[in-house]
């Protein structure tokens, strides 16, 4: 069992660790937490009991996001943008120098460019899930307002 902990640890901080980085950075920041904190509750307590409110932290932000057809819309073209900034760093084209930054991009090449491109898969998918979720239907509207009456 030593080993499962010791599994079960390390694999808990990097997703938490991935999720607190991709706060400020571009992917699933809060997505990734939750995930780390589930997989940690499986051998802590403390990490038990922090699921709940990140879970509903995370369901409050999905919501928030997809209140407005303009909120949609600008979510979409953010995870368009990531996927193609993806392309486009993973092609590593020569830019212009720029202080310190140039004639290459920092860290180019697929390794940065394919996970970058998996980040806005995600963000789409989760774009996706968050309107299938939270935006209730035109029939559910419907049916809402009858049983109302």
């Amino acid at each position: 069992m030593p080993i499962r902990k010791a599994a079960v640890t390390i694999l808990g901080w990097t997703l938490v660790l991935a999720g607190v980085a991709a706060l400020v950075l571009p992917g699933p920041g809060l997505l990734l937490l939750l995930l780390g904190l589930v997989v940690l509750s499986q051998e802590y307590r403390w990490a038990e009991r922090r699921v709940e409110p990140v879970k509903r932290k995370a369901f409050e932000v999905a919501r928030q996001g997809v209140s407005s057809y303009p909120r949609i819309l600008m979510s979409a073209l953010g995870a368009c943008a990531l996927t193609a900034i993806g392309v486009v760093w993973g092609l590593d084209p020569t830019i212009p120098t720029i202080g310190p930054v140039g004639p290459q991009l920092p860290f180019g090449g697929w390794a940065t460019g394919s996970s970058i491109i998996i980040s806005g898969i995600v963000a789409a998918l989760l774009l996706a899930y968050s309107v299938k979720r939270f935006r209730p239907t035109a029939g559910s509207r419907e049916s809402a307002d009858v049983r109302s009456h």
